[in-house]
């Protein structure tokens, strides 16, 4: 049967239509094959050459460098910590013509723990502190992070004929003390910038296999604060209790009352936490002393929730002081850090179609349910400076597909983020890494 000549120009041009992203993929892949060997030998030398947060000047210099050979307009040193002190941010910027303005965020700070993986290629980095000499590793994997940003960023500066905007790369230091982010914020990076549309990120987690990646909408990260409580009693000798106020004693049952605020006062299907840290009281075995001290990290997942559980903790201290006849002028003391962060909250309408660009990049099979943690991140705060961008991070798998799979059968151990044994498997780890991002990038700045 003979077609229209009309009718053979509409299914040629549907049929190219249809095969363009099929097209687009197979050479994303071609050119991932092409770089993936220098893309593992950076993963590496980062690895090897950890740094402390705020201390980030190689790392920082590394990534500004990377991304200035690319093509980007780079600007580096860039943040101001809240004591006025310089940060080592890195900002890099890639105009694109008419569009929306993308940032995606890579951490790049290290951990004070002492690797203990056996790798050819682990840190073998030490840092003298005031209570002696630490080992540094990346044992967060943002060494991970920075491996698929500049592979990204490499990749979006080879295909501009696929998208149209602003792209801008952000490198931020100093995320595991909480204080990258805003002192990136505070130095002016929506206002010096390009406003950003959407900002999007990554973390890696060892709870998926290498080679998938996992998305979640709404809370995907807990707020975290931090909470210092001063029992303050009367001290006096140890063989005479009853002319003392023992803060000892209020303090462990404050420990055990805080407790019932996640099995008895918090909704079950709303995640919490209260965990007591840190107890310190007393120099001797025989002296009843003035005070006792509590340190304690709260994690909730949205801010009503938050003033909820602080403002339990403090009642409960209150209560438990004035039930042991503590009188009002000595009741407890309770300090929240100033160093607090907001839960991570992804934007369900971004999450939505970060998750079909996921799909596309690699795989139906290979995107799975990423399940929110009690673990906290200063990524949140991209979203509450003015204009208030809508966020998304996702979740890319880290672990060996072997050892995943004999975990999920026998129950064995993988050590994950903040372990001094965690090892992501490279290679396919990043491949993964840059597929996804580069296609969520390409999908949300598509012409």
């Amino acid at each position: 049967m003979r077609m229209q000549p009309i009718l053979m120009l509409v299914a040629g041009v549907l049929l190219a239509g249809a095969l363009q992203p099929a097209a687009a993929q197979s050479k994303l892949d071609e050119k991932i094959d092409s770089n993936i060997n220098d893309w593992v030998g950076t993963y590496k030398y980062l690895h090897e050459h950890p740094e402390l947060s705020t201390e980030e000047k190689n790392t920082a210099a590394l990534v500004a460098s990377e991304l200035k050979k690319i093509g980007y307009e780079v600007t580096d040193h860039f943040g101001k910590y809240e004591d006025g002190s310089p940060a080592f941010g890195v900002v890099g910027v890639m105009r694109n013509g008419a569009g929306p303005t993308l940032y995606i965020r890579t951490d790049m700070d290290a951990l004070p723990v002492t690797e203990n993986t056996g790798l050819p290629y682990a840190s073998k980095a030490r840092e003298k502190r005031a209570n002696g000499e630490v080992g540094v590793m990346h044992a967060c994997g943002h060494d991970l992070h920075m491996t698929v940003f500049l592979g990204t960023a490499k990749m979006m500066a080879e295909s501009k004929d696929q998208w149209n905007g602003t792209l801008v790369m952000i490198g931020q230091p100093a995320e595991e003390v909480i204080g990258g982010a805003a002192a990136m914020l505070r130095a002016g990076l929506y206002t010096k910038f390009p406003k950003p549309d959407y900002v999007v990120a990554l973390h890696d987690t060892s709870v998926l296999p290498a080679g998938a990646v996992g998305w979640h909408a709404g809370p995907m990260l807990a707020g975290a604060d931090s909470v210092d409580i001063t029992i303050r009693g009367y001290g006096g000798h140890g063989a005479i209790p009853n002319i003392t106020k023992d803060p000892i004693v209020v303090g462990a049952e404050l420990v055990v009352m805080l407790q019932t605020i996640v099995s008895r006062e918090a909704d079950p299907l709303t995640p919490t936490v209260v965990t007591v840290g840190s107890f310190h009281a007393g120099t001797k075995h025989n002296i009843i002393p003035d005070e006792a001290h509590l340190q304690l990290t709260v994690r909730t997942m949205t801010p009503t929730q938050r003033e909820k559980v602080l403002a339990e903790i403090q009642q409960m201290a209150n209560g438990i002081a004035e039930a042991a006849g503590i009188p009002a002028e000595r009741a407890p003391i309770m300090e929240v850090s100033k160093e607090n962060v907001p839960a991570t909250i992804n934007d369900p309408a971004l999450s939505e179609r970060v998750a079909k660009s996921l799909e596309k990049g690699v795989g139906k099979e290979n995107v799975w349910p990423g399940q929110p943690i009690m673990a906290s991140e200063d990524f949140s705060l991209f979203a509450l400076e003015d204009p208030k961008p809508p966020i998304c991070m996702f979740w890319l798998g880290a672990t060996d597909p072997a050892k995943w799979k004999e975990a999920q059968e026998k129950g064995t151990r993988l050590p994950g983020p903040h372990s001094s044994e965690f090892a992501p498997l490279p290679e396919p780890a990043i491949r993964t890494g840059v597929k996804a991002m580069t296609t969520v990038a390409t999908d949300l700045l598509h012409k």
